[in-house]
């Protein structure tokens, strides 16, 4: 391409936006053959009685951080949505405003990173969008993705299907997204290697449903708001109380750390490459074991229990022996990590 920055005629349906899909983003996300670049994508051979459909939008401000870029955590948070229903993920599209005067140095990094992602999950990148703004409009890029997915099983998993003595298990430490953007955009020197955790868990989940089956009650990604907003909203969803152990909490010594500098709790911090799975007691040990044999789960733990049908409520058993009430994130702890 002879330009270095994206220009508002990149947005103009002419030929520099002809230029920028063929030269950069078609052949970086998808190589679709120009013959079949049409209004929509025809997927073929799906034979299945019921679809997942998921859609977000990700504004991450910085766009590059510690772990990974808004590119791969759009590709991994979709997929990571259309997993949590257990569907299996199929496809993909993508939409990209971006902002005049964005280097396509970034862009470049922002699209490879978003195929290389699409390729591990094994989800395909079938259409898309692009759009450009004038300077000030925007913040460098910002991205849509909607996902499509397909049911292998008759299995039905909802956060309404927690029960009393299910165990909640998360597959690996909390807040490190949350924390490594916040450092990112404030220039915080935290004295720690703190980077995100972004990753797709479609691979792990279907190792766990394909083990254990109806056993799994629940499945959930605690993005926004956190691991306590999550269990919050299960709990509402299934009317019971959720119990948690403060000491079982798996939280990173650099995220402890600079939560406590911050004044924030680690329990609110966003994550990006994590579930809570809610399962059947007797079965809680062996899913368990199946998560941490595999590399998207090496850390998990069990951190609670499901104690009683009420009108729900999660509370926490504090290390020193005392409890106390976990609610939903108030306001806005950690503006733009996603």
């Amino acid at each position: 391409m002879k330009n270095d920055v994206i220009l508002l005629g990149h947005g103009s349906g002419g030929k520099l936006s002809h230029q920028l899909l063929d030269e950069l983003i078609i052949p970086t996300l998808s190589q679709v053959a120009q013959r079949d670049q049409n209004d929509a994508a025809v997927l073929e051979g799906i034979d299945s009685s019921r679809l997942a459909f998921t859609t977000d939008s990700y504004v991450v401000d910085p766009i590059i951080f510690p772990g990974g870029n808004i590119g791969d955590l759009a590709i991994n948070g979709t997929v990571n949505d259309l997993a949590m229903s257990g569907a299996r993920p199929l496809a993909i599209s993508v939409g990209l405003i971006l902002e005049e005067g964005l280097p396509l140095t970034e862009l470049r990094v922002v699209l490879e990173a978003m195929k290389l992602a699409a390729d591990k999950a094994g989800i395909r990148i079938v259409t898309g969008d692009t759009k450009v703004v004038p300077r000030g409009k925007g913040d460098k890029i910002f991205i849509n993705t909607s996902g499509i997915g397909v049911f292998d099983h008759q299995l039905k998993i909802s956060g309404s299907g927690a029960k009393p003595g299910d165990r909640v298990i998360i597959n690996g430490s909390i807040g490190d997204h949350g924390m490594a953007v916040l450092a990112s955009r404030e220039g915080l020197d935290l004295q720690s290697d703190i980077a995100s955790d972004s990753m797709a868990l479609n691979q792990l989940v279907a190792k766990l449903l394909q083990e254990f089956g109806a056993a799994v009650h629940v499945l959930r990604d605690p993005t926004r708001g956190g691991v306590a907003t999550t269990l919050k909203e299960i709990a509402l969803q299934s009317q019971v109380d959720i119990c948690l152990q403060e000491d079982e909490l798996p939280i990173g010594d650099a995220v402890a750390g600079a939560c406590a500098i911050l004044g924030l709790d680690p329990l609110f911090v966003a994550n990006e490459g994590k579930l809570l799975a809610i399962v059947a007691a007797d079965q809680a040990d062996g899913a368990l074991q199946l998560m941490r044999s595999h590399p998207e789960g090496a850390g998990a733990a069990i951190i609670g229990e499901v104690v009683a049908e009420s009108n729900g409520r999660v509370i926490m058993q504090t290390a020193i022996g005392g409890t106390r009430a976990i609610e939903m994130l108030a306001g806005e702890q950690l503006p733009r990590i996603c």
